[in-house]
């Protein structure tokens, strides 16, 4: 299995977002990728919420959504499109992964459970949850001749009980697009990239925004693709967007889980004593 990597520097243009989507999807049919993979807030990163509103609308009004299935459909590339920020019925915002098939019908949706809500000691402060409704369903999707793909988003990882409920579900990939912070990214990204592969046995594919956006934020970049076994199998670095290329083999998965059946092995943990 040929995947393809969209490491990203969004800004605040959606259509320029867009165009770059459309653009990585060609290439990634080109060099033979049946999947591409792309990063968190693919379709705008605006820390300025007012100006960003008038772009966040509902998903079958998201200009970003139609380009992205259209190109999807004409080159025959599934999209794993990392995230958009859409509207919502009830007037709130989510944070919104969505799988799109090689027709371009969207087959599975998951929005982010866990809300960035951190203040950091370079004094960089995010209240996601300010603006974005928390999703409440662990999402999992399976992709005709690729397997089970399980869907987080960025924060999330740093939450196992979601990851071991997508072990539990037998995911062979997860995905798990972000748009981490330079700080954030340097003490932990590749720890927990590796930590979720480990323990879900499975494949993680982490789509990720890069560099100096023109919001004025800096993100960590170093797009990964990381084997069941917790090898590095792609990192992109964290200076420059561009895309890149990995291969699955989907016996590993089967291998490893063999070698180290903690998925079988596992049991539920008793409650704590408390006196």
């Amino acid at each position: 299995m040929r995947i393809a990597v969209l490491q990203m520097t969004s800004g605040i243009d959606p259509a320029a977002n867009a165009a770059t989507i459309v653009d990585a999807v060609a290439r990634a049919g080109e060099g033979g990728a049946q999947v591409l993979f792309t990063p968190e807030t693919s379709g705008l990163l605006d820390r300025d919420r007012t100006r960003g509103a008038r772009h966040i609308v509902l998903p079958e009004d998201s200009p970003v959504l139609a380009a992205t299935r259209e190109a999807a459909a004409r080159h025959g590339v599934a999209v794993a499109l990392g995230s958009l920020a859409v509207a919502r019925e009830d007037g709130r915002w989510a944070n919104r992964s969505l799988m799109i098939g090689t027709d371009g019908s969207v087959l599975a949706t998951y929005d982010k459970i866990h809300m960035f809500d951190v203040a950091l000691e370079n004094g960089e402060s995010w209240r996601e949850s300010a603006a974005y409704a928390p999703g409440d369903q662990v999402v999992a999707v399976d992709l005709p001749g690729f397997g089970r793909l399980g869907l987080a988003i960025c924060y999330d990882i740093r939450f196992p009980a979601l990851f071991e409920e997508l072990g539990r579900l037998s995911c062979d990939v997860i995905a798990i697009p972000a748009a981490f912070t330079r700080p954030t990214g340097a003490a932990h990204w590749h720890l927990l990239q590796r930590a979720r592969a480990v323990e879900a046995s499975a494949y993680v594919v982490a789509a990720a925004q890069v560099g100096r956006h023109e919001d004025g934020r800096e993100t960590y970049g170093h797009s990964l693709v990381v084997d069941p076994w917790g090898e590095v199998l792609l990192d992109m670095g964290g200076d420059e967007p561009g895309l890149g290329f990995a291969e699955l083999e989907m016996e590993r998965i089967a291998a490893v889980r063999r070698q180290l059946p903690s998925l079988a092995n596992r049991r539920e943990v008793p409650k704590s004593a408390r006196s």
